[in-house]
C-alpha cells in the first residue's frame, strides 16, 4: 500500500470517528425494532416522602379568615406572589430531627410523610384541638418548589428550582439550556437520595424506553450530571466541517514544517 493511499485513509477515518453521529444526539428513539410502537406507557411516579432540608409552603384557609391568621407567618394572600427566596424564609424547613415549627401548633414531625399525609395530620390536629367542623378548614400543603442540582454538559448548570409538583428528567434538562452538543445524552447520572443511603443510575434518554424507568421522574433534591462524549476530549472537531477544518490545519501545519526542514 503506497503512502498517500495510507494517508487518504488516515484521514477519513479520523474524520468519521470524530464526528458526532445523529443517533448520539437525537431523544427518544425507536430502539426495539417496533416501528408500530407509538407510545410508551410510562412508570407512575410514587410519592415523593419528606426529607431533611425540605422546604414546606403550608397554607391554612377558613370561612373566616381571622379564625386562621394565628397559624400563618405571613399574610396569605400574598404567598402567591412570594419569591423562591421568600418562600425559603417564611417557609417550613425540616430540620434534623424531621420536624418542623409550625405557630401554635408547635413541633410537627414530617420525615417521611408524604404532602398530603402532613396535610390530613395538620388538618386533623387544627379540628381536633380548635375547630369544628363549621370552620370549614382547608389547608394547602407543598414543597416551596422543585429543587435539583445539574452539572456537565448542559448549558446552564447549577441548583435549578421549578415550581410544580411533577418534574421528569427531560423538563430538567431543557430547563437547563439543554444538554450540549459534547454531552453523553446515551448514559445521564441520577444521584438520588433516599432513606436507605444514595442511589445513583444511568439512564439512556436517546431511547424512547426511558420513561418506563424510575428515574424518569425526579425527585426533590435529585442531582443530575451528563458525561462528555470521547470527542470532546479528543478536540478533533463536533462537526464534520469541524474535522474537515482541523485535518486541514493539520496537514497544512505539517507541509510546512516538511518545507522548512527542506530548506
Amino acid at each position: 500500500m503506497s503512502k498517500s493511499i495510507f494517508c487518504l485513509l488516515l484521514i477519513i477515518s479520523v474524520f468519521f470517528s470524530s464526528c458526532i453521529p445523529t443517533q448520539d444526539l437525537v431523544y427518544l428513539q425507536k430502539k426495539d425494532g417496533n416501528e408500530a410502537q407509538s407510545t410508551v406507557i410510562a412508570v407512575e411516579s410514587k410519592p415523593y416522602r419528606l426529607q431533611t432540608n425540605d422546604v414546606l409552603s403550608i397554607t391554612i384557609n377558613a370561612n373566616d379568615p381571622k379564625l386562621v391568621s394565628i397559624f400563618s407567618t405571613s399574610n396569605q394572600s400574598e404567598i402567591g406572589n412570594k419569591s423562591e427566596s421568600g418562600l425559603y424564609f417564611d417557609g417550613y424547613t425540616v430540620d434534623d430531627h424531621g420536624a418542623i415549627r409550625f405557630p401554635v401548633l408547635g413541633e410537627i414531625n414530617v420525615i417521611g410523610y408524604t404532602l398530603e399525609e402532613v396535610r390530613i395530620k395538620i388538618e386533623k390536629q387544627l379540628l381536633s384541638e380548635y375547630f369544628n367542623e363549621a370552620a370549614n378548614i382547608f389547608v394547602i400543603v407543598k414543597l416551596a418548589g422543585f429543587r435539583y442540582t445539574i452539572n456537565g454538559e448542559v448549558g446552564s448548570t447549577g441548583t435549578k428550582t421549578l415550581f410544580q409538583q411533577h418534574v421528569n428528567v427531560m423538563e430538567a434538562i431543557a430547563n437547563a439550556g439543554d444538554i450540549t452538543i459534547t454531552g453523553n445524552r446515551k448514559a445521564v447520572t441520577i444521584i438520588r437520595q433516599s432513606p436507605v443511603g444514595v442511589q445513583m443510575q444511568d439512564i439512556d434518554l436517546t431511547d424512547r424506553n426511558v420513561m418506563k424507568s424510575p428515574y424518569y421522574y425526579l425527585q426533590p433534591n435529585d442531582y443530575i450530571y451528563v458525561k462528555p462524549l470521547k470527542q470532546k476530549s479528543w478536540g478533533t472537531g463536533k462537526t464534520g466541517i469541524e474535522s474537515l477544518g482541523t485535518i486541514i490545519t493539520l496537514l497544512s501545519l505539517a507541509t510546512t514544517t516538511f518545507l522548512l526542514l527542506k530548506k
